[in-house]
C-alpha cells in the first residue's frame, strides 16, 4: 500500500496539486483490497490523480466513496478511470448529489466495464434529468456484470421508472440479480408502478423488489410481491432441478470414469500378456540361436575329420608308393637272384632251415597281423552298430520333432483361432523355428550319414590295401619257394641285404599298423564325439520338447484367463446396462415429475395472466370511476365555491345594507362612541 499512496502523490504533483492529507491518511490505513474515502471532501485533482491510479491499480476491489461531495468534473475523472478497471468489484457513490454529467459518466462506465457487480448510488439526483437517466439505463441494459443495484432517493419519476423497466427486460444479468435493486424513497407513483408490473412478466428471475415511499398503491404493490413470490418459486423449482441434473451428471461421470479404469486395466492386462508372448518368442529365437551356433560347431567339427579324412588318404597314397617302390626293388633283387642262383645252391641246404625258420615267423607275423585285422574288423563292425543305433536314435528324435512339430502345429492353430493376428505371429514364429529345428537335424542326419558313408569307404580302402599286401606277401611267398632252390647259393650272400629289406619291410609294415591303428583311434574320437553331439542334440530336443510343452501350458492358461476376462468384462457390461437402465427409469421418472411441474407453470402463469387481466379491466374501471368522481367532485367543488361566493355577495350585501340602515337611523346620534 505504499507504493500506492506514493504514486497518488506522484501523479497530484505532475498535476500541480498537492496530496490531500486526509486521503493519505486513509491510504496509510488502507486495508487489503478495499479503498473507503467516506465523508472526505475531495477536490477536483484529487479526483483526477485517483481516476489515473485507478487505470492501472490492480490490488483494489472495493471502492467506497460516499459524502465526498464530489463535483460533476471530478466525478466524470473518477468514472472515467473506472472504465478502463477490471478489478474493482464494489463501488459506493452514495450521496454525492450526481447530476446530468454524473448520469452520462455512469452509462459510459456501464457501457465499458465488465467488472463492477456492486453499485450503490443512494441519495443523488440521478431521476431529475430524464435523458441522462434514460442514457443511463440504456447502458444499465446492455450492462451484464452487475448484480447489485442501490437507487434509493434519486427522484426518480414515473417516466425514469418505465426507462427502468425496459432495462430489467433486455438485461439478462439483472433478470439474475441476487441482490434486487432498491427503489425506495423515488417518486416513482402509479404509472412508473404500472410500468414496473408490465416489466414483471419478462423477468423470470428477480425475486425481491423494494417499492416503499414511492406513492404506488397499494393493489400494484402486491401484484410486484406476488410476481416476485412466483419468480423465487421458480428459481427454487430451478435450483432443485440444476442440483439433481448436477447429482445425475456426477452419477454419470463416476460411472464413465469406473468404465473407463475397467478398462484401462484390462488393457494393461492384455499388454502384460503381448509382452509376456514377445518374451517368449524372443526366448525362442534365442534358443534357436543356440541350436543354430551348435550346429554350426558340428559342421566345423565334420570339416575337422573331412580334414583328418584327407590326411589319411594322402597317408594311405605315401603307403601304396612305397609298395610300388618296393615292387621294383623286388625285380631288381629277383635279377640278382638269377644271377647269384648259382653261386647260392651251395649255401641252399643251409639255409633251408633258415627260412623254414623265417617262413613261420612270417606265418606267426601273419597270423598275428590277421588277428588285428580281426580286430579291426571287429572294431569297424562295433562302430557299424554303433552308428546304426545312432541313426535309430536319430530316427528317434526326428519322430520326436516331428510328433512335436504336429502338437504344435495343432495348439498353434487353436491359439489362431483364439487370439488372432498376435497369436498368429507367434504361431508363425513357433513355426518357423520348428522348421528350422526340423532342418538343422536332418542336416545333421545328412552330415553324420555323409561321415558314415566316408568311414565306410575308409574302411573299404583300408580292407582292399590290406587284401594287396596279403597278396603281395603271398607272391613273394609263392616266388621265394620257386626261387629257394635256385637262390640257395645267392641267398647266403644276400642274407644280410635281405635281412635289412625284410627288417625295412617289417617297419614298413608297422608303421603301416600304427598308422591304421591311429587312424582307428581317430575314427572311434569322432564317433565318440558325433555320439556326444547326438546326446547334445538329444539333450537340447528334450529341452526344447519342455520349453514347448512350457509354452503351451502358458498359452493354455492364458486362454484361461482370456475367457475369465471376457465372462468379467460380459458381467460387468450387464451389470452395467442394468444400472443404466435404472438410472435412464429414475431419469425418465424425474423428466416426467419436472414437465409435470412446467406444465403446473404454464397453468400458473397462464391464471396469473388472466387475473392480471381482470385486475387490469377493474383497475382501469377503477380508474374510469375514480375519473367521474373526481369530476363530480370538481363539480361539486365549483358550485360549492359558486354557492360560497354568492353568499359572500349576498353578506356582503346585506352588511352594506344593514350599515347603511345603521348609519341613516336616529339611533346612530345615541350610541357611544367605540
Amino acid at each position: 500500500m505504499e507504493e500506492f499512496r506514493r504514486t497518488y502523490s506522484r501523479l497530484c504533483k505532475e498535476s500541480g496539486a498537492e496530496p490531500q492529507e486526509t486521503v493519505l491518511q486513509q491510504m496509510h490505513q488502507l486495508p487489503q483490497g478495499r479503498l473507503d474515502l467516506a465523508t472526505q471532501s475531495l477536490t477536483v485533482d484529487t479526483c483526477r490523480a485517483l481516476g489515473k491510479l485507478l487505470q492501472k491499480e490492480a490490488l483494489l476491489t472495493e471502492l467506497v466513496l460516499s459524502d465526498c461531495m464530489l463535483s460533476e468534473e471530478g466525478a466524470v475523472l473518477l468514472l472515467q478511470g473506472l472504465c478502463v478497471n477490471t478489478i474493482v468489484r464494489f463501488l459506493d457513490l452514495k450521496g454525492n448529489n450526481l447530476r446530468a454529467s454524473g448520469a452520462e459518466a455512469l452509462a459510459k462506465l456501464l457501457r465499458q466495464n465488465k467488472s463492477i457487480q456492486s453499485l450503490t448510488l443512494e441519495w443523488n439526483s440521478l431521476g431529475t434529468w430524464e435523458e441522462a437517466f434514460a442514457a443511463f439505463c440504456g447502458a444499465l441494459a446492455a450492462n451484464g456484470a452487475l448484480r447489485q443495484l442501490d437507487l434509493r432517493n434519486n427522484q426518480i419519476s414515473h417516466k425514469g421508472a418505465e426507462e427502468l423497466a425496459l432495462a430489467l427486460k433486455s438485461n439478462t444479468s439483472l433478470q439474475q440479480l441476487d441482490f434486487p435493486p432498491d427503489l425506495r424513497w423515488n417518486h416513482i407513483g402509479l404509472l412508473g408502478g404500472r410500468a414496473l408490473v408490465n416489466c414483471l412478466p419478462s423477468n423470470r428471475t428477480l425475486w425481491k423488489l423494494e417499492l416503499a415511499g414511492n406513492s404506488i398503491p397499494g393493489d400494484i404493490l402486491r401484484a410486484v410481491e406476488q410476481a416476485m413470490d412466483h419468480n423465487q418459486d421458480r428459481q427454487t423449482a430451478f435450483r432443485e432441478s440444476q442440483a439433481r441434473a448436477h447429482v445425475l451428471s456426477k452419477e454419470v461421470r463416476h460411472l464413465r470414469e469406473e468404465k473407463s479404469k475397467q478398462f484401462l486395466d484390462l488393457m494393461e492386462t492384455i499388454d502384460r500378456q503381448r509382452e509376456e508372448m514377445v518374451r517368449s518368442s524372443k526366448a525362442s529365437a534365442a534358443r534357436v540361436g543356440q541350436l543354430q551356433e551348435a550346429l554350426n560347431e558340428r559342421h566345423s567339427i565334420i570339416n575337422a575329420l573331412k580334414a583328418k579324412l584327407q590326411m589319411a588318404e594322402a597317408a594311405l597314397a605315401l603307403s601304396e608308393q612305397k609298395a610300388q617302390d618296393l615292387g621294383e626293388l623286388l625285380a631288381t633283387t629277383e635279377q640278382e637272384q638269377r644271377s647269384l642262383a648259382q653261386r647260392q645252391a651251395k649255401e641252399h641246404r643251409l639255409e633251408q632251415q633258415e627260412a623254414a625258420e623265417r617262413e613261420s615267423k612270417l606265418l606267426r607275423d601273419l597270423s598275428a597281423a590277421n588277428e588285428k585285422n580281426l580286430l579291426l574288423q571287429n572294431q569297424v563292425d562295433e562302430l557299424e552298430r554303433k552308428v546304426k543305433s545312432q541313426q535309430d536314435q536319430l530316427f528317434l528324435t526326428r519322430q520326436e520333432l516331428t510328433n512335436t512339430a504336429a502338437e504344435l502345429k495343432m495348439r498353434a492353430v487353436q491359439a489362431e483361432e483364439r487370439l488372432e493376428l498376435e497369436k498368429k505371429r507367434s504361431r508363425q514364429s513357433l513355426e518357423d523355428a520348428e522348421h528350422l529345428r526340423f532342418k538343422e537335424v536332418e542336416h545333421m542326419t545328412r552330415h553324420l550319414e555323409e561321415s558314415e558313408r566316408a568311414m565306410q569307404e575308409r574302411v573299404q580302402r583300408l580292407e582292399a590295401v590290406r587284401l594287396s599286401l596279403e597278396e603281395e606277401l603271398s607272391r613273394a611267398k609263392a616266388a621265394a619257394l620257386s626261387e629257394r632252390s635256385q637262390a640257395e647259393e645267392e641267398l647266403i650272400k644276400a642274407k644280410n641285404q635281405v635281412r635289412l629289406e625284410e627288417q625295412q619291410r617289417l617297419a614298413h609294415l608297422e608303421e603301416k599298423l600304427r598308422l591304421l591303428a591311429q587312424a582307428r583311434d581317430e575314427a572311434q574320437s569322432a564317433c565318440l564325439q558325433q555320439k556326444q553331439v547326438v546326446a547334445d542334440a538329444q539333450a537340447r530336443a528334450s529341452q526344447l520338447g519342455r520349453q514347448v510343452e512350457g509354452l503351451r501350458r502358458r498359452l493354455e492358461e492364458l486362454q484361461q484367463e482370456l475367457s475369465n476376462k471376457d465372462q468379467e468384462k460380459a458381467a460387468e457390461v450387464t451389470r452395467v446396462r442394468l444400472e443404466l437402465q435404472e438410472q435412464n427409469g429414475r431419469l425418465q421418472a424425474e423428466l416426467t415429475a419436472q414437465e409435470a411441474l412446467k406444465e403446473k407453470a404454464a397453468a400458473l402463469e397462464r391464471q396469473l395472466k388472466v387475473i392480471a387481466s381482470d385486475h387490469r379491466e377493474a383497475l382501469l374501471d377503477r380508474e374510469s370511476e375514480n375519473a367521474s368522481l373526481r369530476e363530480k367532485l370538481r363539480l361539486k367543488q365549483a358550485e360549492i365555491a359558486r354557492i360560497r361566493d354568492e353568499e359572500a355577495q349576498r353578506a356582503s350585501f346585506l352588511q352594506n345594507a344593514v350599515l347603511a340602515y345603521v348609519q341613516g337611523s336616529p339611533l346612530r346620534t345615541l350610541s357611544p362612541q367605540k
